[in-house]
Formats: structure tokens, C-alpha cells, sequence
């Protein structure tokens, strides 16, 4: 009977314990096991989102008018205006993979955040120069055909200089909001999951802003004062984040996430005639959980990275077995799997991407030939229109989130409701019907164009544009959302930013496919007669290219669906778990979804 009791206040010792401190590894602003009531939690993640806010209005506010801009003061063509934003887009989202890296192996998240918002402030402010500084002004105080090109020069180089920054401000604040939560500690983690959702929200609110109010100012003041408006609020977020450094939870840098994978790959190949265990309780595995890395439990899948786990009795010495490079522990190779398993999603989800990347090129750019009259003096800018897919994402992640979750999971017992692999393929779907509506309004807009040459499509309202737009929302709040998570919860524990970084490339990559598929496409169909693709949109056959897009992403839906149903998804051992052979009796929450 004392023995029982003792093991019962043992055990509400414990958990009084961690309902106030927070073992996950994560360490307060000095280094110390951080206290849950005054760290993390939403108090810190809601400031982080505050900052997300404002990045994303000062990057939309920047890429949805980037056409426009190009076409109307640069001089370029639909064409290479379009390859030229999906280049720019290409970088600033491929360059998360950097920016993750840095944050994962070197810097650490916050500052890794604190360097890129500087160096994203540079970009600005040499933008506003180029837009303001008589010297550097496209055209200094009249009209011209082609801008001076100095003010080219400036003009790319400040946006390249924003792609560096987005590189580091992208993956590193997204993870370090969710790094708030405490995985382990089950209030946390259920909060966690709706992190994601309303991180979301703040994104699209700061796009919402972004696309009106800031595109209002460069359609109807000057690019400059509208650059000038965005460099004040990006050095506004960075006082902001900076204030909030006591309130958060870090977490440390231990080794580079690349040096851990080589050494699983070594270790296998050195040790790949070696039979394999019947029992994986004999591979190796540490005691307890290393610093920032929480214990995986063993899988059967690609059984030859096992290898790297294997003990060998004739040949490791006790110095040997400490050397990595020569004996991994299991969850080093659970870490090594994941990433090869994500190979299949990550790459059946481009053509998703592709489509996205059409809102802010194509899209806006049919806008300009739509009738934008609101009232007599008033026009909607054609950027503008973005924002009905920033209201679309704004309103499924609220209705997904305080609606259908709550619903799903009596429905399901799933703690997300359904399974985050399932949400991204509904935003898929999604984007097909995207698409076609898409090539629907395109043809309505093109037969207007044949009936009155002089005049086009001018007699179309721009408002035929919205199901499109909100429908991309839509399917952003399923797909980007369940991207998001899904990459960042399924990484490894010590990749969290580089995480936030493969999310960010399917767009990223995508914008680059879509360049690509532009130029494969305008040089069969030249060929053949007519290019899908001329010098105006009236002399263009876009809805042939949406078509075209809804095709492809239908296919690789099926590829998708195929691949998700036989993924594993990551299986974290408890803190309680006291051994690799224990692990293979818990319930995988995930796997039931």
C-alpha cells in the first residue's frame, strides 16, 4: 500500500512538474528549461504571427503588381514579364532552403529571423530609392519607352535582395511560432494543430491588406510612397520581434542536419553485408532522447538503411560504437527514412504548385482587360482581385478550424480531424476546378474579344474573375495549410526550419515548372500553326494552357492518392517509452486517420 502511494505522488509530482516547466528541449531567452506559464504558448505565437502579418503585406504588396509593373514601366512583354515573376517567385521561395539550413545547422531560428529581416530591409529601402531618387527613377521627370538602366539594375537587385531575406525570415519564423508548443504536453499539441490554421489566417490578412490598400497606392499615388509605406512596416515588425524575445522559447543548435544524414548513408554502406537482426530491439538506440531530437520508433521500410544501426561484435570497440560515423542509433535512420519517404508526396504536389503560381501572373494580368469600374472615378486595380483568394483562405481555415475540426474529430477520433495528408489532397481537387473554371472565363472573355475588336473585353466585369481567385483560397486553406504542417511535423525534431523550407519549395519549384512548361508549350503550339501564347492576352489562348494544367494536376492526383495511402506517417516514442521493441505497441494516432 506505501509503495503504491509513493508511485502515485511520484507520478502527480511528475506531472505538476511539466504542467510547469517545459522538457522539450526548448530553452528560455537565457538558457535556462523555460517556465510554461510565461514562455511559449499563444501569448508568443500570436506575436510571431503579428510580424508574419506584416512580412507577408510588404510581400504581396511587391509580387501581386510585380506584372504590372514589369509590363508598364520595365517594357516587357506578357511573355517575359510572366517568366520573369516566376523567376523572381522561383528564388524567393527555393531560397528557404538555404535559410532553413542556416537556421537548423548554425544561427538558430531567432537569428536567423533577426538577419534576414535586416537584409530584407536593404531590399526595400533600395526598391524605394529606385522609385524615388531622381537619379534612379525609370524616367526621371517624363515618359519614356524604355526605363533608364540603372534603374533596371537597382530595381532586380532589391528584389533579389528581398528573395534572400524572404530565404531566412520564411522557414525560421513559421518554425519558430510552432516551436512554442510543447509536442509532449497534450493542451500544447492540440493547440499546435491549430496554429497552422490560424498562422494562416494572419498570412492572408497581411495579404489581404497588401493586395488593396498597398496596390491602391501604386495604381492611383506612386510606386515609391507605397514602397516607402512598406519599408516603415517591415522596420516596424522587426522592432516588434525583437520586443518579444522574452516571451519565447529557443531552441539550441546541436549539429548540421546534413552531417547526420552522410553519416546514416556511411555507416549503412559500410556495414551492408551484415545480416539483419530478427528483432530490432537489438539495433542501437540511446537511453534516453538527445538534445532537441525526440526517439523514433523502428519501421520496416527501406530495411537497408538499418544496416547503419547494426552493432557489429567483431569489429566496433566501445570507441567505435561513439563514433557515428561508423554505428547510427535507430532514431538517426527513422530521421534518415522520413526524408526519403517525403520524396513521393513533395514531388506529386508540384503540379498543384504550378497552378498557384497562374493567380499572380496570369490572373491579374487578365484583370487589366476586364472593366474595373466600381464607380464613375473609382477602378478596382487589377492586383486587387487577389485578395478575393486571400478572403477565400481567410474563410476555410476559420470554418475548418472552429467548424469541421470539432466535428471530424468525434467523427473520425483523429486529434486533427481528418488526416493531414487528406486535407492536401482536397486542395488539390480544388485547384483542378480552379483551373477550369478558369478556362471557362478565359473562353467567355476571348468570344467577347472576336464580337468587338476595337473595344475587347472591356465590356466584361472583372468580377467574372472571382470564383477563380476564390476558389485558389480555398484550396489554399486546405492544401497549402496541410503542406505546412505536413512538412514541418514530419521532419525530423532537428530539421523543423528546413521543414518550413520543402513546404516553401513545391511553390517555389513550381513557379520554375511553370516557366518552363510556358516556353515547351509556346514552342510546340508555334509549330503547329499558332502559339498558345502571343504578344497580348487577345491574341492568346490561355484557357487552352488552364485546360491543360487541370489535366496534369488530375493525373498526378491520382499518383498522389496512390502514394499517401501507403505512407507511414512519423512515429515519436513517449518520454516513458523505455525501448526501441515497447515502441511498436503504441497506437499511431496519424496512421488511423
Amino acid at each position: 500500500m506505501e509503495k503504491t502511494n509513493v508511485e502515485i505522488k511520484m507520478g502527480e509530482s511528475v506531472e505538476i512538474d511539466e504542467q510547469k516547466w517545459v522538457y522539450d528541449s526548448s530553452v528560455d531567452y537565457k538558457g535556462r528549461v523555460p517556465l510554461r506559464a510565461s514562455t511559449g504558448g499563444w501569448k508568443a505565437s500570436f506575436l510571431i504571427i503579428a510580424i508574419e502579418f506584416s512580412e507577408r503585406l510588404s510581400y504581396f504588396g511587391i509580387a501581386t503588381s510585380l506584372i504590372i509593373y514589369l509590363t508598364k514601366v520595365i517594357h516587357q512583354d506578357l511573355k517575359t514579364a510572366a517568366k520573369s515573376v516566376n523567376y523572381w517567385t522561383g528564388v524567393t521561395t527555393l531560397m528557404p532552403l538555404l535559410g532553413g539550413f542556416v537556421a537548423d545547422a548554425y544561427l538558430g531560428r531567432f537569428y536567423t529571423v533577426l538577419a534576414s529581416t535586416i537584409v530584407y530591409l536593404m531590399g526595400l529601402l533600395l526598391l524605394t530609392m529606385s522609385s524615388v531618387v531622381p537619379s534612379l527613377k525609370p524616367c526621371g521627370s517624363g515618359i519614356c519607352q524604355e526605363p533608364r538602366k540603372i534603374h533596371v539594375v537597382i530595381f532586380f537587385f532589391a528584389m533579389y535582395l528581398i528573395s534572400i531575406g524572404t530565404g531566412g525570415h520564411k522557414p525560421s519564423l513559421e518554425s519558430f511560432g510552432a516551436d512554442q508548443f510543447d509536442d509532449d504536453y497534450p493542451k500544447e499539441r492540440r493547440k499546435k494543430m491549430s496554429f497552422f490554421n490560424w498562422w494562416s489566417f494572419g498570412l492572408c490578412s497581411g495579404v489581404l491588406l497588401g493586395v488593396t490598400l498597398i496596390v491602391y497606392v501604386q495604381d492611383h499615388v506612386s510606386w515609391g510612397i507605397a514602397d516607402l509605406i512598406l519599408t516603415l512596416v517591415m522596420a516596424s515588425s522587426l522592432v516588434i520581434f525583437c520586443a518579444g524575445r522574452p516571451f519565447y522559447r529557443y531552441r539550441k543548435v546541436t549539429e548540421s542536419p546534413l552531417t547526420t544524414m552522410l553519416q546514416v548513408i556511411v555507416a549503412a554502406t559500410r556495414k551492408r553485408n551484415l545480416p539483419h537482426p530478427s528483432n530490432p530491439a537489438y539495433l542501437h538506440e540511446t537511453q534516453k532522447s538527445e538534445a532537441n531530437r525526440r526517439r523514433l520508433c523502428h519501421t520496416k521500410s527501406l530495411k537497408f538503411l538499418d544496416k547503419a544501426a547494426v552493432f557489429d561484435e567483431t569489429q566496433d570497440t566501445i570507441e567505435q560504437k561513439q563514433n557515428p560515423w561508423k554505428l547510427s542509433t535507430v532514431t538517426k535512420v527513422e530521421e534518415m527514412k522520413l526524408l526519403i519517404n517525403m520524396t513521393p508526396i513533395w514531388l506529386t504536389t508540384l503540379p498543384f504548385g504550378i497552378c498557384i503560381a497562374q493567380a499572380s501572373t496570369f490572373f491579374i494580368k487578365q484583370g487589366v482587360t476586364l472593366n474595373r469600374k466600381i464607380t464613375y472615378d473609382f477602378e478596382i486595380p487589377p492586383a486587387s482581385m487577389y485578395g478575393i483568394g486571400a478572403i477565400g483562405m481567410i474563410v476555410t481555415v476559420t470554418i475548418y478550424d472552429k467548424i469541421l475540426v470539432p466535428l471530424l474529430r468525434k467523427a473520425t477520433g483523429n486529434e486533427r480531424g481528418i488526416g493531414i495528408l487528406q486535407r492536401i489532397g482536397i486542395g488539390m481537387m480544388f485547384s483542378i476546378t480552379t483551373m477550369i473554371i478558369a478556362a471557362l472565363v478565359e473562353r467567355k472573355r476571348l468570344r467577347i474579344v472576336e464580337k468587338n475588336l476595337l473595344e475587347g473585353s472591356i465590356s466584361m466585369s472583372i468580377f467574372w474573375l472571382a470564383p477563380q481567385f476564390f476558389l485558389v483560397g480555398i484550396g489554399d486553406g486546405f492544401a497549402l495549410v496541410g503542406l505546412q504542417e505536413y512538412f514541418y511535423d514530419q521532419v525530423p525534431d532537428t530539421m523543423r526550419s528546413l521543414g518550413i523550407a520543402f513546404y516553401l519549395s513545391v511553390v517555389g519549384a513550381a513557379n520554375f515548372l511553370s516557366s518552363m512548361l510556358i516556353t515547351i508549350v509556346d514552342h510546340i503550339t508555334e509549330k503547329s500553326g499558332k502559339s498558345w501564347f502571343g504578344k497580348d492576352l487577345n491574341s492568346s489562348r490561355l484557357d487552352y494552357f488552364y485546360l491543360l494544367l487541370a489535366t496534369i494536376t488530375a493525373v498526378s492526383l491520382c499518383i498522389y492518392v496512390f502514394v499517401a495511402r501507403s505512407y507511414s506517417y512519423k512515429n515519436v516514442q513517449s518520454r516513458r517509452t523505455a525501448d526501441v521493441a515497447n515502441c511498436h505497441n503504441r497506437d499511431n494516432r496519424e496512421a488511423m486517420a
